[in-house]
């Protein structure tokens, strides 16, 4: 059997930078000498397909929950969103905003589409979204 070693759920690894308080965000899984840990997205288009489900500090376990279609996650919004709305990364510029969410901006970009969101959310709100790996969206200016 060829997939006998293969993970369903929440998995632990290695927190690359301190993740305290940041449950409910979404994270980039990458590696420290060959070592799995993950770290918050540094980029807008970044591969985040994990939600941060379990915090700690740097170099301590977390868990993550990797995406996928058949289960719905909630990640913390920056903004507003509706039913519908494509969800990418909030604008890994603002430190704070790190991980976060947000509704596909009408600002010019390209921006990675992670899910649709199915409902509405508020700013700060966990928001229910339902990955579904889209890929990269122009948006012209």
């Amino acid at each position: 059997m060829n997939q006998s070693d293969t993970r369903t759920g929440d998995i632990p690894v290695l927190a690359g930078e301190d993740l305290t308080g940041k449950n409910g965000r979404l994270v980039v899984l990458t590696h420290d000498g060959g070592v799995p840990e993950v770290k918050l997205p540094t980029a807008n288009a970044d591969l985040a397909f994990y939600l941060l489900v379990d915090d700690n500090a740097d170099a301590e376990l977390v868990a993550v929950r990797p995406f996928e279609a058949g289960r719905s996650v909630r990640a913390v919004l920056k903004g507003t969103c509706n039913p519908g709305d494509v969800i990418v990364l909030a604008d890994t510029g603002t430190a704070a905003d790190k991980g976060k969410v947000r509704a596909l901006p009408a600002s010019a970009g390209t921006y990675r589409g992670l899910g649709i969101a199915e409902e509405k959310g508020v700013d700060g709100q966990a928001v229910l979204f339902r990955p579904a790996m889209i890929g990269n969206v122009v948006v012209g200016g």
